[in-house]
């Protein structure tokens, strides 16, 4: 007959328990628990009394035609290779608590699955007439075991967490056969012929292949996996989509909550905003940017933590990701009490000027640079005739001196991630030419610093920037982002009517 709590601590009872299920770690449990042990009795009676949970004929999720397309592209590049795509782990925040967890973008592109600790694996394959391939894998985690105690016992439990979906689940939902991931590790090690992997994601994964993966071959797989996104497949651009009309509608509650924010700080308005990101979509695609006053001319602020003055302009740049974990990014500049001062709109004006030259810019067959060039072009050119740089235009953009104010590139590509393809290589990326499919933000600006003392005093402090998101089309571009205004006098009259 046992005690009413056994006498060995949690990690050895754990540890009997697994070394019966052929587990190779026990479950561990929190330090300075209020309960030092678990009695036979209870780690049975757990065992038993459940009901079958398990979910049968599942439809596949939306995208996963689209999956198995990119995986065979992918397969096509690394023929007789073994490739390895891991999701990630989850990172510690605070002592026992994680960060959100967010798939890696190659891991969700590849498979639609955004749960932590799995990898993809694609083993080569032949077939009998010679033609190479692969053979995909998926590997999870599987269904917390209640042999062992784990899914009440483990922090990372299904008890403590969310049930997640067995292998069997999983293989319906994604279109991929499923394997579990705590076997994947030691298969690695005793793999051989060519292997690689996407780097900093799983160092437990990275680590089984360390002797196998050299540093620039995997990068190679990296590279080619950015690229592979720089055109969007019809899934993606209809994902994207929803992710501007989200945002659309975030920058509408916070125009209406606009007095709330004079009362208190910027904060209100990132709070307001992320608050339609989590109601429909996953999140933020980024760090709201939710900018007033002279705050507006700091690219990135992301404290977010100054006042909100009347009189003043509101730089907004944030976007929302979707549960597919595509995301928007959308820039208005907004006057907070509704009307443009005489010198805010001479100021608007010139960048909206820009930023219609660099949409106009936007068509398949130009080159990707073509669209900031042309909206450099506006800005300089107004710079000129303000007289804050001397001409000509030609001078003033050979030398770049209109950069002082402009800072930065008119745009980049969006998709999964903000900054989307990244890793493409140059001559795919800014040295190339669009295409229909592509996906690119056409976002200029002109920031006036508060202690700049090369223009007039009443320019100071004065950040505008405009940002839509633009997707390529065979016949030109489409405007995702049409939903918001831009013209300064249609911004006025959107923002009285929200107020009204």
């Amino acid at each position: 007959m046992s005690e009413a709590l056994n006498p060995e601590t949690p990690e050895a009872v754990l540890d009997d328990a697994a070394d019966e299920a052929g587990e190779e770690e026990p479950i561990k449990q929190r330090k300075n628990g209020l309960y030092p042990g678990v009695s036979d009795e209870l780690a049975e009676n757990m065992k038993s009394g459940w009901a079958d949970t398990e979910l049968r004929g599942l439809t596949p999720i939306a995208q996963a035609e689209y999956t198995a397309t990119r995986r065979a592209a992918l397969s096509a590049r690394f023929p007789g290779e073994r490739l390895v795509i891991p999701a990630g782990n989850l990172k510690t925040r605070s002592n026992d608590t994680e960060y959100p967890f967010r798939a890696s973008v190659e891991y969700a592109y590849l498979t639609g699955n955004l749960t932590e600790d799995g990898v993809l694996v694609l083993e080569p394959t032949v077939s009998p007439n010679g033609n190479r391939g692969h053979k995909a894998t998926i590997y999870l985690l599987p269904r917390s075991d209640r042999e062992n105690g784990e899914f009440w016992l483990s922090g990372q439990g299904e008890l403590w967490v969310g049930r997640r979906h067995s292998l069997t689940e999983a293989e319906q939902l994604y279109g991929i056969p499923a394997s579990d991931v705590r076997e994947l590790a030691g298969k690695l090690r005793e793999a051989t012929g060519p292997v690689r992997v996407v780097r900093g994601y799983d160092a437990g994964i990275e680590a089984a292949l360390t002797d196998k993966v050299t540093a620039e071959r995997d990068e190679e797989l990296r590279v080619f996996l950015s690229e592979a996104r720089l055109i969007k497949d019809d899934f993606e651009a209809g994902e994207l989509q929803k992710a501007v009309d989200s945002t659309v509608r975030g920058f509408e509650d916070v125009v209406k909550v606009l007095d709330k924010a004079e009362a208190t700080s910027e904060r209100y308005i990132e709070g307001t905003f992320f608050l339609r990101a989590r109601v429909e979509g996953n999140d933020i695609g980024y760090g709201s940017i939710c900018a007033a006053g002279p705050h507006a001319c700091t690219l990135h602020w992301v404290r977010n933590d100054g006042p909100v003055r009347s009189g003043d302009l509101l730089l907004l740049d944030a976007g929302v990701e979707t549960h597919t974990l595509y995301t928007a990014d959308v820039t208005r500049t907004l006057p907070v009490n509704g009307r443009y001062s005489e010198i805010q709109k001479k100021i608007y004006d010139a960048v909206y000027e820009a930023q219609e030259a660099g949409i106009a810019a936007v068509q398949p067959g130009a080159k990707y640079r073509d669209f900031h060039d042309a909206a450099q072009r506006v800005l300089a050119e107004k710079l000129v005739e303000w007289g804050l740089v001397e001409g000509p235009v030609e001078r003033v953009l050979e030398l770049g001196l209109q950069r002082r104010w402009t800072l930065h590139g008119t745009g980049h590509m969006l998709g999964m991630d903000v900054h989307d393809c990244a890793a493409a290589r140059t001559e795919t990326y800014v040295d190339s030419t669009l295409e229909p499919g592509m996906c690119l933000t056409v976002e200029p600006g002109l920031y006036f610093q508060a202690d700049d003392l090369t223009v007039p005093e009443e320019y100071r402090g004065i950040g505008v920037r405009i940002e839509d998101d633009i997707l390529v089309t065979e016949d030109g571009n489409r405007n995702l982002s049409a939903g918001l205004p831009r013209r300064s006098d249609e911004v006025e009259a959107w923002m009285a009517a929200l107020k009204g």
